[in-house]
């Protein structure tokens, strides 16, 4: 009865009612992650603080001091009064957790579910899955660490000169073509940034989009090419038992054309605007290395933590007009980039070895699963981290220094504002009749305003006196996670709030030693120590882990519960004629690879959180100031995807017709 009706027995039961219901609900808020307000009584929160305090987690006026703070409903005073506001976050790794713990919670699934789901069943098996990626994206991450990405686009920009059209070739091809070896992550890692830091420095680029977007396509476009870039490439080849080679053989015609299509599309239909790409660029330049006064310095390590400092320098173009401290620094790190020489080659090396250990493996293999791949990839991953860590142990003392150093100079600049604030506050205080409007002024008070992609596409930024120029602000700053920083009536608000003899209690007073302030001075210590293996730990996609389990465990929930089996009879009626014939070769292999090429380029169609990457793409622009909205996105990529989805599928539907015939499919 269940292959007469297609299994639709097993879903009317409610708790499979309430497993698709509870998926369909947590795919949705994937896709549109959102904060939930939880209001946790007053004094259980004090109670909870002061336990804190007592106990000597936190410090008084430490972390929990600060986030009570934030969040309360200003518009209830009384709801203000007896209750905490905290913001819940309901995104693409606590939905899916929370749906997995519901299920479980109504025995809607169980051991068998969970053992599949982070174990393994017909040939798809997440835990070596996870091992292989995580391992192999510490190579390439740690590879972006050495500095090899920035130094190579320093190199594409230099042959590109200032003929915009040819950089953009250049700059589309090269992304491109790495991304096609070392995945889409640590292409968005270094790329994003160095496009960010080119597009401000060229003086008639009016909106980066064209550079960003086509960066980011173009990134997962390449990720479809081979089974190592991308996580979802690996559970498809899993699931149907194909070879690495045959995979890469059968996507590698799709997705190379799709590239190619796509190039003049964007260039002269989708981006064909005034100032997106100009014909010729005109970028500010360093000064010339004769002169031994206004030489490039020597590039600092941009892992070590404060390393890097403004320069005191001054740049003026032809035309006499100087250029801003903080556009020299970003000029400086796009035209003079740090490479650890040794590092770049030693990690090219092995992550050669590597895909080529693979690739060779699987294809000697008889199935996929004799030879799981993370065999290969953990014990690559670890002599990359062996030489990431004997690199940092061994120049320790000179990064440890360059770190005291920059940790100095933050601290005597933090000094400085906060006697300016007070002097302010105490000036204000002595003269209530006058209503204050601005703080004084020094370059480190210019506070950047987030750049709109498709309104103010140059940085914007609060207007400075004559003589002084705004300055990128530190990891230190006031500024917030999203990049918004506090503006000049803020900051007097502040000071006036906080007083003369507040801001200096703050500044001065000494904190107990806490369980919070050991774990930031053992953070420290390890970042100043090994600030590159700090460095691709931080950017490792480690969130992907836990969304990953968890949504293999929902798709298992499904499984069970009948609903795959439901799917499947309805989609195979619809596609197979009435006689009951079964389905050919051709149109098999067309739905896989279709399914290839849409999880990889749908990573730039209409969400961030379609993709880690596109989380990451979000927010490396954020933190560069330049902000790229949902709508935003979603508008500008949509005529990316439709044409790139054109291409590859028409290219592949070419291919299937060719390579494979009519015969009827035989699952092996």
């Amino acid at each position: 009865m269940a292959e007469a009706d297609g299994g639709q027995g097993d879903i009317r039961e409610w708790r499979s009612i309430l497993t698709l219901v509870v998926f369909v609900i947590t795919n949705t808020i994937v896709l549109f992650p959102f904060h939930v307000p939880l209001y946790i009584p007053r004094r259980f929160y004090d109670a909870l603080v002061s336990l804190m305090v007592r106990i000597r987690v936190v410090s008084e006026h430490g972390d929990a001091a600060d986030s009570s703070q934030e969040g309360p409903d200003l518009r209830d005073p009384c709801l203000h009064v007896a209750f905490k506001k905290l913001d819940f976050p309901l995104n693409f790794i606590t939905a899916p957790i929370i749906a997995d713990l519901l299920l479980l919670a109504v025995s809607a699934i169980g051991r068998r579910e969970v053992e599949d789901g982070t174990i393994g069943t017909a040939h798809i098996h997440p835990l070596d899955i996870m091992l292989f990626f995580i391992t192999l994206a510490y190579i390439a991450i740690s590879i972006d660490a050495s500095g090899l990405i920035r130094w190579l686009a320093f190199k594409v920009l230099s042959w590109g000169g200032d003929v915009g059209h040819r950089l953009f070739f250049y700059l589309y091809a090269f992304f491109f073509s790495l991304g096609s070896f070392i995945g889409n992550d640590p292409i968005i890692l270094s790329g994003t940034a160095f496009l960010a830091y080119m597009t401000r420095v060229s003086k008639n680029i009016t909106d980066p989009r064209a550079w960003i977007y086509s960066q980011f396509a173009v990134a997962n476009i390449s990720s479809a090419i081979l089974v190592s870039s991308n996580p979802t490439n690996l559970v498809l080849a899993g699931a149907f038992n194909i070879k690495f080679i045959v995979y890469t053989a059968n996507m590698v015609v799709p997705a190379v054309l799709t590239g190619i299509g796509l190039f003049p599309f964007l260039l002269y239909i989708v981006f064909n605007e005034p100032g997106l790409i100009p014909e010729k660029i005109d970028r500010w330049t360093l000064p010339e290395p004769e002169d031994p006064e206004s030489a490039p310095r020597e590039p600092v390590n941009p892992n070590i933590p404060n390393a890097r400092e403004p320069d005191a320098r001054r740049i003026v173009d032809e035309q006499g007009q100087e250029m801003e401290s903080n556009l020299q620094l970003s000029l400086e790190e796009l035209l003079n980039p740090f490479l650890d020489k040794g590092g770049a080659a030693f990690g090219a090396v092995v992550m050669a070895a590597t895909l080529i250990t693979v690739l060779a493996l699987n294809a000697a293999s008889t199935s996929t699963g004799q030879y799981p791949v993370f065999y290969v990839t953990v014990p690559a991953a670890f002599i990359v981290f062996v030489w990431d860590f004997t690199f940092d142990w061994s120049r320790r003392e000179t990064t440890r220094k360059l770190a005291r150093q920059g940790r100095d100079r933050i601290e005597r600049e933090r000094s400085a504002r906060l006697s300016e604030h007070a002097a302010f506050a105490e000036h204000v205080s002595t003269t209530p009749e006058e209503k204050p409007q601005a703080l004084p002024k020094d370059p480190e008070l210019s506070v950047p305003v987030i750049t709109r992609t498709d309104a103010t596409p140059r940085v914007s930024r609060a207007p400075t006196p004559a003589g002084t120029s705004p300055s990128l602000p530190n990891n230190n700053s006031e500024e917030t996670s999203t990049g918004k920083g506090l503006d000049k009536n803020e900051r007097s608000e502040k000071a006036l709030t906080l007083g003369e003899g507040a801001m200096e209690r703050q500044s001065t007073s000494p904190q107990p030693t806490t369980l919070v302030s050991l774990a930031k001075q053992g953070f420290e210590w390890l970042h100043e120590t090994f600030p590159t293996v700090i460095a691709v730990f931080s950017h490792l996609p480690l969130a992907l882990v836990p969304f990953a389990f968890a949504m293999f465990i929902l798709v298992q929930a499904l499984v069970s519960k009948g609903w795959v089996r439901v799917f499947a009879y309805g989609w195979g009626h619809w596609i197979n004629e009435e006689s009951g014939s079964t389905i050919s070769v051709r149109t098999f292999w067309a739905t896989v690879y279709s399914m290839a090429v849409g999880v990889n380029y749908g990573a730039f169609s209409t969400a961030f959180s379609a993709s880690l990457a596109g989380l990451l793409w979000r927010d490396i622009l954020r933190r560069k100031f330049i902000e790229v909205l949902p709508l935003e996105f979603a508008r500008y990529n949509f005529p990316i995807i439709a044409i790139s989805m054109t291409i590859g599928c028409a290219v592949l539907i070419g291919e299937v017709y060719i390579v494979y015939d009519t015969g009827p499919y035989v699952q092996r």
